[in-house]
């Protein structure tokens, strides 16, 4: 009696463990069938391979949009495992993005995360920046880059703090990185923005917060690390970047707040004036 009792005990827990077994695969299954990286290149064979590879990890699909590149970086990003798609001629970080969300919204992804193809972010902290989205009821998180971890130049952090007080404008609040490509989206968020995304080049970070902000989307900043040292961090002259982004959203908040645009455009001018003023007295 006492060997059946305890026979019927040892196939109790083992049918437990099958069933507990069962529930944890079909918990990963459904995290990793429901959510992708999307990374948008132009150039970076140097840094792709690895950076796939290592986004692998927490997401079941890498997608690289290659947009137009010289190099391998098409070849090199498939042979890591990721689903590749190719622009004939470059057009633009923008322009690339909304490809790979298209990609994400036809393939029925709930989540999204993008990054910088030139290895600045950590694939490490994929799952800080998406779980943001995935469990705290936020549609948006934006990767902030704060302190010495991120290496960034300090004329980096000038003309990233010009930009997210303009950013700000058309926000309705001050923004902390309006230029961190390192984000998660749920899919509300994706087809939202997908289709009022208008322009096509490096503004793009930018005005994805306006369209969120137009569209009551939850926005929630995510604490991340950013390498610089060592990096080919842009395909284009920095200064040149920054006044084409400045430009863009000018021109986004001008159409949409027209009245905040021109007295803050006024008290610019009044304060130049006031100090070219002093300075020639």
């Amino acid at each position: 009696m006492r060997e059946q009792t305890h026979t019927v005990m040892k196939q109790k827990r083992k049918i437990i463990k099958q069933e507990t077994r069962t529930h944890l695969n079909q918990k990963t299954s459904h995290f990793a069938a429901r959510s992708l990286v999307i990374i948008p290149c132009y150039n970076e064979a140097a840094t792709v391979g690895s950076l796939v590879e290592q986004a692998k990890r927490y997401v079941d699909t890498v997608v690289v949009v290659d947009d137009g590149s010289s190099d391998r970086t098409a070849e090199i990003a498939q042979n890591a495992g990721a689903v590749v798609l190719s622009h004939l001629k470059n057009k633009g970080k923008g322009a690339a993005l909304k490809t790979g969300f298209t990609y994400a919204l036809e393939h029925d992804f709930d989540y999204v995360v993008t990054m910088d193809g030139d290895g600045q972010h950590n694939p490490v902290e994929i799952p800080v920046v998406l779980g943001n989205v995935m469990n705290n009821g936020h549609d948006i998180s934006i990767g902030y880059r704060v302190g010495n971890s991120t290496e960034m130049p300090f004329w980096r952090r000038v003309g990233k703090r010009v930009l997210d007080y303009t950013t700000s404008m058309g926000t309705g609040g001050f923004v902390t990185d309006s230029q961190c490509g390192f984000r998660a989206f749920n899919r509300r968020a994706v087809a939202i923005i997908t289709l009022k995304l208008r322009g096509d080049a490096f503004s793009v970070e930018s005005e994805q917060l306006i369209r969120a902000y137009e569209s009551d989307l939850k926005v929630v900043n995510t604490t991340v690390t950013c390498k610089y040292k060592g990096l080919e961090t842009s395909t284009k002259n920095p200064a040149s970047h920054g006044l084409s982004v400045l430009t863009y959203v000018l021109w986004v908040v001008a159409k949409q707040r027209f009245l905040l645009f021109i007295a803050v455009l006024c008290i610019i001018s009044l304060i130049f004036g006031l100090f070219s003023g002093i300075y020639i007295l």
